[in-house]
């Protein structure tokens, strides 16, 4: 008879089957409440049946309708029961069998079978549908439309406010709360589960159906949103989580503890697979899907990219997909001291290169790796797609492959991309201080060179002058030998 009751995902979710809906329960309720009614000696002593306008603006139509109305005014009772055991309340407005039958209270109005059928002290309530608010006694300002909307809301006369200020519009909405309040669920068994939860908004059918179907108390699936079928659909113990979407956020569960909470998700299946994760934000179709427990990420229009169980992650777009960005206010904008430049791998990860000796192992001296820097061809070219022309420098992939394959970088398929030109400088730095250091001994060789050589330079002009001057001596010497010398004689020969 209730085709909801077979609905597929209520034992999925992990409903005991042995154990009785409150749809059944309440369904049960309805005839039992009505036979009772009809078989009380009461009941059956007060004649005529109430037919037409009354005084005070009231009019009852139907077996004992207003049956006990004394003081109240401007009362409607349409239907066997209906209003029957108001006394002096005023403004209700009950149309079914058994609509707000046990009404004493104010400003109610019920249209349907057994709708409001429990209420007595709570006012301004509005039921619409079969056994809408059926089992609502103190709760205030709810309103519910559709069959077994809001049928198990009782209301705490104790607790201000519990059971009160709850919008159920839809077949079985809201179906299980009996004290949640100021929630507002509006589609076929949205928030269906709910008993104690409170303040939570759920707009398609199924949305939030598990919400609070633990029945913790205190309970912790509060504040909640879910806008779209099946939306937060698995959810029941957390809470402050915002799901716009069909199936978005549809496997979270939330353990009261903090887990599955404060997450938001706009698309289809937005962080769908997301069971227990918290503080994610997913925005765009099945953004997120895939990460069961991670938290504190937030993706933007990514899909099948995301690794399960990763936490504190950042993605934007699917690299599959996306071939270009762009982003604004960075181009031309100088950053303060201590900024480093951004490098991207080929998956898409944004990063740094880090230099700390804490980051890492295996360290020595480059020595005689950097030669191979020496065998590349520095080009000039030009990019195939850029319209400019604009002249560009640089090396070529492929050939730097030749020379070394570490120098080069490679893209998702392993094919050749571009050039670690950082660890290129790094191999032309070694390279200049090796020659750095030749041309110091170099210079060291000629300075001790010219120190020797101005060294015997000295020497040869104090040798030259002691030279000199032995000359002169000797010279002075052969003067004096010619001075003493004898004169020649002359011989004759006869």
């Amino acid at each position: 008879m209730y085709p909801l009751i077979q609905f597929k995902t209520l034992v999925s979710c992990g409903r005991d089957p042995a154990r009785s809906l409150p749809l059944r329960r309440g369904f049960l309720l309805i005839p039992l409440i009505l036979g009772c009614f009809a078989l009380s000696p009461q009941m059956q002593a007060v004649s005529p049946t109430p037919d037409g306008a009354y005084p005070n603006f009231t009019t009852a139509e139907g077996q004992k309708a207003l049956q006990n109305l004394v003081g109240g005014v401007a009362n409607t009772g349409l239907g066997a029961f209906a209003l029957f055991s108001d006394v002096n309340g005023s403004f209700n407005t009950g149309v079914g069998a058994g609509a707000l039958d046990l009404n004493t209270a104010d400003s109610n109005t019920a249209t349907g079978a057994a709708a409001l059928l429990l209420n007595t002290t709570g006012t301004q309530n509005t039921a619409n549908g079969t056994a809408a608010l059926l089992s609502n006694n103190d709760g205030n300002n709810n309103t519910a439309v559709g069959a077994f909307a809001l049928t198990s809301n009782v209301g705490v006369t104790t607790i201000a406010g519990e059971g009160s200020f709850n919008n159920a519009v839809g077949a079985n909405v809201l179906l299980s709360n009996t004290d949640g309040f100021s929630n507002n669920a509006l589609g076929e068994s949205a928030l269906f589960f709910n008993q104690h939860g409170a303040e939570n908004t759920a707009v398609g059918d199924q949305a939030l159906e598990n919400n609070d179907s633990a029945g913790s108390v205190p309970t912790t699936a509060d504040f909640n949103t879910a806008v779209g079928s099946a939306a937060l659909f698995s959810n029941v113990d957390g809470d402050s989580n915002n799901a716009v979407g069909a199936d978005a956020l549809t496997s979270n569960v939330g353990d009261g503890t903090g887990a599955g909470s404060f997450n938001n998700a706009m698309g289809f299946g937005a962080l769908g697979d997301n069971v227990s994760g918290f503080g994610n934000v997913a925005v765009g179709d099945l953004a997120g899907a895939g990460n069961t427990t991670g938290s504190a990420n937030t993706y933007l229009g990514v899909g099948g990219a995301v690794v399960d169980g990763e936490n504190d992650t950042i993605r934007i777009g699917d690299p599959a997909f996306n071939v270009a960005c762009f982003i604004g206010g960075i181009f031309g904008e100088t950053t303060a001291a201590g900024a480093l430049p951004v490098v991207v791998d080929a998956n898409g990860q944004l990063g740094t290169i880090v230099s700390s000796r804490r980051f890492k192992d295996d360290i020595k001296p480059m020595d005689k790796a950097s030669e191979a820097i020496l065998s590349l061809k520095p080009v000039t070219f030009h990019y195939k797609s850029d319209k400019t022309g604009a002249p560009q420098f640089g090396l070529i992939a492929e050939d730097v492959a030749a020379v070394n394959p570490d120098l080069v970088v490679r893209d998702r398929k392993g094919e050749i991309l571009s050039v670690h030109y950082e660890a290129v400088n790094a191999m032309l730095l070694n390279e200049f201080l090796k020659e750095h250091r030749t041309v110091t001994d170099l210079q060291t060789m000629a300075e001790k060179q010219q120190a020797t050589i101005a060294l015997q330079e000295g020497q040869i002009k104090v040798l030259t002058a002691s030279l000199r001057e032995q000359a002169a001596q000797i010279q002075k010497v052969s003067a004096q030998v010619e001075m003493i010398k004898p004169a020649p004689q002359v011989v004759e020969n006869r």
